[in-house]
């Protein structure tokens, strides 16, 4: 990798998730949900991003999230199921990522709220202004996606390190 080159991370929250009898963690996606998270595939497919890995909290909902979305991309990356993610805050999310190898160029986070929101706001020190407002006014609704970029090794990642370059959620 060309140390000119910026590290790109994509969050990626889980689709609309139903409500059944079960656990959180157990929470399947909703039919809006598995409608959303094939349109988020074929947005991130749009993007041109070249997915070196996937790292995907254990639930179910984000599971079937990234299944419904990575079948519309045109390279299917390495992904790695990690229980950290579920239910982490934006320290503990970072901590993750700054496990990742350095051969990796760009990483797509699939998780949960707040702490996928919050990390996106963390790690932002300048945004592309429309994608600032619009993720402003939005907030970050099941299945939208954030991409940012940062130089550096992985083990450099910390808040305010990072760029806001794009943003994206489904329609209401």
């Amino acid at each position: 990798m060309s140390v000119a080159e910026p590290r790109r991370i994509v969050l990626f929250r889980h689709a609309k998730a139903d409500w059944p009898q079960v656990s959180d963690h157990e929470r399947p996606l909703a039919e809006r949900g598995r409608m959303d998270a094939a349109v988020a595939g074929r947005k991130l497919a749009d993007s041109g991003l070249p997915f070196d890995l996937a790292l995907c909290s254990t639930s179910v909902r984000t599971r079937e999230t990234w299944k419904l979305a990575v079948h519309e991309l045109p390279h299917r990356p390495k992904t790695v199921y990690e229980e950290r993610i579920y239910e982490a805050s934006p320290g503990e999310l970072i901590s993750v990522l700054n496990e990742t190898p350095d051969d990796v160029q760009t990483v797509i986070l699939i998780g949960h709220n707040p702490g996928v929101q919050g990390l996106a706001e963390v790690l932002s020190d300048s945004a592309e202004p429309e994608a600032r407002e619009w993720m402003r006014r939005r907030g970050f609704p099941a299945a939208a996606f954030a991409v940012l970029s940062f130089d550096g090794s992985w083990k450099s990642l910390e808040p305010a390190t990072a760029s806001l370059d794009s943003y994206w959620a489904p329609s209401e």
